[in-house]
């Protein structure tokens, strides 16, 4: 999938401290259950680096940056007044949504005087207000640090989860499972089953016809990535199977791709390739790329890295 591709380059060079980005609780109860996708973003890890801020807006996705112009309009910047960003794609009866969740220390007061000052009149939904930002975007407050925001429809489908009793994340199993295992990371991502699907045919590439992938995708659950800047770069994505028999198969499809790849592979790519490893434990299957600063410097201008930044 797009958009786990490029944060998963993004996420490599930007996150250069150990801080935490757990959702709050506010947070997670407007989260719809039928999650397609999570995309979160520690903006302090960001802040303390050059070199994130200098490629962010080479990599950042399409629909973070929209968010981010939403934030704007409000009068909210988002590199100064946004801790995290969790944008949260999630399946509706009418079709794909997008929602963002904002958290930070906001001024909620200074906001709501602005737009009484700009006569804004905000629609009351629920339980909630929602101020219309520009664009077509909207948000409410949920808290004085929690932001909720995105097109009229997608919020008012995350509003009637925490206000009507919408289906929410805690009775997705597989998804709050995987986020609780991830969200103490400064960047993180979750996709479910079709996401991971399509994700996994994007990192194969051709190498999905030399094996039975469209057979063992219909066993792929659900799947989670975090990162490490201790020591070089280091990513880890891990991907729930319904058993045993088929994670170590998705393993060994998986050094089969790897082994592809690296026929074409330009030097900096086979390097990377070559510190690109795959195993299988129970039912999860495991990619772990470990790399210097210097040698992920050089990934970052290879075509490899061109093809997924798009």
């Amino acid at each position: 999938m797009k958009q786990f591709l490029t944060v998963f380059f993004l996420s490599s060079v930007l996150c250069l401290s150990a801080l935490a980005a757990p959702l709050s609780t506010n947070a997670r109860t407007v989260v719809p259950s039928a999650v397609q996708q999570m995309i979160s973003v520690d903006y302090r890890a960001l802040r303390d680096s050059q070199t994130a801020q200098a490629l962010k807006d080479r990599v950042l996705p399409d629909s973070l940056k929209e968010f981010e112009m939403a934030l704007k309009a409000a009068g909210i910047d988002p590199d100064r007044d946004v801790e995290q960003l969790t944008l949260i794609n999630y399946r509706s009866q009418d079709g794909p949504r997008s929602i963002g969740i904002a958290q930070g220390p906001f001024k909620k007061a200074e906001f709501l005087q602005k737009m009484r000052a700009k006569k804004v009149s905000p629609e009351k939904y629920q339980l909630a207000y929602l101020y219309s930002v520009g664009s077509g975007m909207q948000l409410v407050f949920l808290d004085p640090s929690t932001i909720l925001f995105g097109e009229n429809a997608a919020i008012k489908g995350a509003i009637d989860v925490r206000d009507s009793g919408a289906e929410s994340l805690q009775s997705n199993n597989t998804i709050n499972g995987l986020i609780v295992d991830v969200d103490s990371a400064p960047i993180w991502s979750v996709l479910d089953q079709v996401g991971t699907q399509n994700m996994l045919r994007s990192v194969l590439g051709e190498a999905s016809s030399l094996g039975d992938y469209d057979v063992v995708k219909k066993r792929l659950l659900g799947s989670e990535y975090v990162m490490n800047f201790t020591h070089g770069v280091t990513i880890d994505l891990n991907v729930k199977t319904s058993d045993t028999m088929t994670a170590a198969s998705m393993a060994t499809l998986l050094k089969a791709g790897v082994l592809y790849r690296k026929m074409n592979a330009s030097p900096a790519e086979k390097m990377a390739l070559e510190n690109t490893t795959v195993d299988s434990s129970h039912e999860m299957f495991r990619m772990h790329f470990k790399s210097d600063d210097e040698r992920f410097q050089a990934l970052l201008n290879s075509s490899l890295f061109a093809a997924v930044s798009k």
